[in-house]
């Protein structure tokens, strides 16, 4: 089991590699899809790694756009974003309308506007110029997500 997991990581960050060069403005790319959706099948902890690594790959081929302190930050909060996405979801996975939008808004608002406060100190206050542009490619990515794991058969939901 633990074999299939890493297997199934290095493919959800493959395809993060893929959405890392699906850019919207600067950075800012469907990198985190993959993520999402390996967080909901693999668990919390796989779904941190996966979206750590999917933001570093953005980050590099966009050159570090930001520069690469900010990067390692925002690397650090795409993983909280993942982990405490697939927390919730776990948490309520029993209503399961809930769970989606519960664990939604908790990424969007993780990867959107907490992500953003987290690099004023350093980028100043105009960065929050980004903060529509990166709420609304959070959300997609995230509903992208839900929406292919609403149709993978039952075999493939948790293996965690």
């Amino acid at each position: 089991m633990k074999l299939r997991k890493l297997i199934l990581s290095a493919l959800f960050i493959a395809l993060s590699f893929v959405g890392a060069n699906m850019k919207i403005a600067g950075s800012i790319a469907f990198d985190s899809m993959p993520g999402f959706l390996g967080t909901l099948i693999l668990g919390p902890l796989y779904g941190a790694v996966i979206g750590a690594a999917g933001h570093f790959l953005t980050a590099a081929t966009s050159g570090f756009y930001l520069t690469l302190p900010v990067h390692i930050i925002l690397m650090i909060a795409m993983a909280i974003t993942m982990y405490l996405f697939g927390l919730t979801n776990r948490i309520l996975e029993s209503k399961k309308s809930a769970a989606v939008i519960v664990s939604s808004i908790v990424a969007i608002v993780i990867n959107g506007p907490v992500a953003i406060f987290m690099i004023i100190p350093i980028l100043g206050k105009s960065i929050l110029a980004m903060l529509p542009i990166l709420s609304l490619v959070a959300f997609l990515n995230v509903a992208v997500a839900h929406i292919c794991y609403k149709f993978l058969p039952n075999k493939y939901k948790t293996l965690d």
